[in-house]
């Protein structure tokens, strides 16, 4: 049964063009379509490929647009044949769903759904539309979430309901950062007790991929990064060495491999640089070597391998979303965090009302920030 109600009037950032600072505008969002939900945001918090669509760098020009996928929130209404959630649910935003029938959901080796996967055109899954607009005129959606609103649509499918005690300000990072270098640790190295890790930066993902790796007892954790201010933090993630490749003569992955004796058994990349994932295959072990590529890249999309590095064992692979089944598997990393088995409170460097939100663009391009949570206005 649909309890969507009318058009919603709510406040919005809507990006005009690339690069341009967000605008907070008046939109009109239509009720929830069939098996679609509408959902009060309450926090939202900005991830870099939200940094990385707005320049534009690494997808089609698609403007006016709501960026914005990491999210918590409540849900307003729903729409008709949705069963799973009610008004006043609590729940998660996902960039990438899980419809429980398809080839992919159906199969435990991976979380592409074919169905409710990646939507890369600004629009919605169901029925190719948008469900923002500006006096008639569409405003495209980011991933099928835009959570830069103080309301949003998404299919029922790209939301989980997590329980109610969750911090709903804290909890948002589990929507994708958090959750996706845990998964890359847990899911897709699998990294094993006593190994050697070395990941390729330092933001929200790489910090995750390290808290990960040292809950599995990884005896070192190698952390890279540019960024010298980043060192001392990472510590607390479990990262037990920091190097800067610009502090070193020779290139930092003979570095790795030199003071590793060979090379380190897992390697991340978390930068969005094909180029570093050369660079991490190239500083992993041979015989049994694994590296993994989480970041999205914002330029050239093509990664350059001498097939020597795979011809001696070692192994590339990607990795979405730490290899999670979203709807599946989130609840209990909530339910691990409320346990205090994992961090999430401690990627927060900034809270930042809703208003101040190219504050939070601007400390992600400084290097100054891991996570900002916005707050959305209480209505």
């Amino acid at each position: 049964m649909s309890s969507g109600g009318g058009v919603i009037r709510c406040k919005a950032a809507v990006a005009w063009a690339a690069g341009e600072a967000l605008v907070i505008e008046e939109v009109e969002l239509s009720p929830p379509q069939p098996m679609e939900i509408r959902i009060k945001v309450v926090c939202t918090s900005l991830c870099r490929s939200d940094l990385t669509a707005w320049l534009s760098q690494a997808q089609p020009h698609i403007f006016p647009r709501i960026f914005g996928h990491e999210a918590s929130g409540i849900v307003e209404s729903v729409g008709e044949g949705v069963t799973e959630f009610v008004k006043g649910d609590h729940v998660l935003t996902l960039f990438t769903g899980e419809c429980m029938s398809c080839t992919h959901c159906a199969s435990d080796k991976s979380n592409m759904c074919q169905v409710l996967g990646l939507e890369r055109q600004g629009l919605m899954h169901s029925d190719k539309q948008t469900r923002f607009s500006i006096n008639g005129n569409p405003v495209y959606h980011y991933c099928a979430v835009s959570s830069f609103s103080e309301y949003t649509i998404v299919h029922s499918g790209c939301a989980v309901k997590i329980s109610s005690i969750a911090p709903l300000d804290k909890i948002c990072l589990l929507s994708c950062g958090v959750a996706a270098g845990l998964g890359a640790a847990w899911k897709v190295a699998n990294v094993s007790q006593g190994s050697t890790v070395v990941i390729f930066g330092l933001g929200t993902v790489g910090l995750s991929v390290a808290q990960g790796a040292k809950m599995r007892g990884a005896s070192r954790v190698i952390g890279v990064d540019t960024n010298p201010e980043k060192s001392e933090g990472a510590k607390g993630f479990g990262v037990t060495e920091y190097l800067n490749p610009n502090e070193h003569d020779e290139p930092i992955q003979q570095v790795i491999n030199r003071i590793t004796g060979g090379g380190a058994d897992y390697a991340f990349e978390c930068v969005g640089d094909t180029g570093m994932v050369t660079t991490a295959l190239q500083s992993c072990c041979s015989g049994w070597g694994l590296t993994v590529s989480l970041g999205v890249p914002k330029n050239k999309a093509e990664i350059a391998v001498h097939y020597g590095l795979l011809l001696s064992g070692r192994t590339l692979t990607g990795s979405l979303f730490g290899g999670w089944k979203p709807k599946s598997h989130l609840p209990s990393l909530v339910d691990m965090y409320l346990r205090k088995e994992i961090k999430i409170d401690e990627y927060i460097t900034h809270n930042l009302q809703f208003e101040d939100i190219n504050k939070a663009f601007e400390l992600m391009i400084q290097g100054k920030c891991l996570r900002c949570v916005i707050h959305m206005p209480t209505i």
